[in-house]
């Protein structure tokens, strides 16, 4: 996609806050290291005078680079295109790019700014779309697939990123939802904003959508890189063995300091993590959302491990169907890339109450027990 040179949409773009898709390929990648694939393809649709708007590139990067020396593959969708809208040829471009990072085996990098289906291409655009869809179910549990919102992410747009193992939004731009506010308005008669209903905060502490919040695009694409380090390119490797000088046979003193004697009595689990994995290496994962469960990854003498942690200090360290979904998905991802699993058990069982029961705890909790079977 040749550079932007409509500098009207680039100062909103900027305006808003935001990058442009090549200023974020750029700051992700490692410097001279993209190359980009398809970048003079064009949308082909005629319908409503679609051939006089088309650009060389439909909206969409894509291409490969490295991070941290290591190969990934990415695609950035540019806002100033059309709103970044998902049209056939759009879509194709993704595909393709998902399906070169299955056929050599590194992650891919989605960097999402769309408001959906180009409906103008109707049909076609969708159908290319169900192909993304695909090739990110074949993609599961065999390349590490990280989606990145950085604008807002509407309709067939917001499906690909559900399917991906990790999801990273931003504060203040990012959005995703099924259907807007003024569609909910008109059908029914709810009035809410773009932040209430799909921003950040929504996904990452009710909806349980989303894995890491960052205060902006910088801090987001660092979050991006120390999650990459703890993780294999693909199921058939080890994640990375990263030396952090902690020495492995260390007293571990402070945890008579940090677990109580008396069993009544609460206490941070995440204080027991940090003193028994190699010293300031916890990443945790969903740190807002089903808060009565921890889950993250850490190394130990400088291998990547998961953490699945109950929290004494939330409802007693119970499970509910909040914590089981999170600890289940978690569970099958680091199955799924060769990471062993630490668990730190304090639970005083599953969560009673009416609520509980007739939204499925029994269903969800299973989820749990399946996970950890299928080791």
């Amino acid at each position: 996609m040749a550079k932007n040179n409509n500098k009207e949409a680039v100062k909103a773009q900027h305006d808003k806050g935001k990058l442009t898709a090549r200023e974020r390929i750029d700051l992700l990648l490692d410097k001279g290291t993209f190359t980009e694939l398809d970048e003079l393809m064009e949308l082909d649709s005629v319908n409503y005078d679609l051939q006089q708007k088309k650009q060389p590139g439909d909206g969409v990067i894509t291409g490969y680079g490295k991070i941290s020396g290591k190969p990934v593959c990415v695609f950035a969708q540019d806002f100033t295109f059309m709103g970044g809208s998902m049209g056939e040829m759009h879509n194709i471009k993704i595909a393709k790019i998902q399906e070169h990072a299955l056929k050599i085996g590194c992650p891919v990098i989605g960097l999402f700014d769309s408001g959906g289906a180009r409906i103008q291409e109707g049909v076609n655009a969708l159908d290319t779309g169900g192909r993304i869809f695909k090739n990110n179910t074949f993609a599961s549990g065999v390349i590490p697939q990280i989606s990145v919102i950085l604008g807002p992410c509407a309709g067939i747009a917001v499906y690909s990123p559900a399917l991906t193992d990790f999801i990273f939004m931003t504060k203040k731009i990012s959005n995703m939802f099924i259907t807007g506010p003024d569609v909910i308005k008109t059908v029914l008669g709810e009035k809410i904003d773009f932040e209430g209903l799909g921003g950040p905060l929504v996904h990452n502490e009710k909806s349980g959508v989303a894995s890491f919040i960052a205060e902006n695009e910088k801090e987001c694409f660092q979050l991006v890189k120390l999650l990459l380090s703890y993780l294999p390119q693909n199921n058939m490797e080890n994640p990375n063995f990263i030396p952090t000088n902690d020495k492995p046979d260390r007293l571990n003193n402070n945890l008579a300091k940090i677990v109580p004697k008396d069993p009544k009595k609460v206490y941070d689990v995440k204080g027991v993590i940090e003193e028994v994995m190699d010293k300031n290496t916890f990443l945790e994962i969903q740190p807002l959302y089903a808060q009565n469960a921890v889950i993250g990854l850490a190394r130990l003498n400088s291998n990547t491990v998961g953490i699945v942690a109950n929290q004494p200090q939330v409802l007693a360290g119970c499970l509910d169907i909040n914590s089981s979904d999170k600890i289940a998905r978690f569970v099958r991802l680091c199955d799924s890339f060769n990471i062993p699993i630490i668990n730190f058990v304090d639970v005083t069982g599953y969560l009673p109450g009416v609520d509980q029961e007739h939204n499925g705890i029994i269903r969800h909790g299973a989820k749990v027990l399946y996970a950890y079977i299928l080791l």
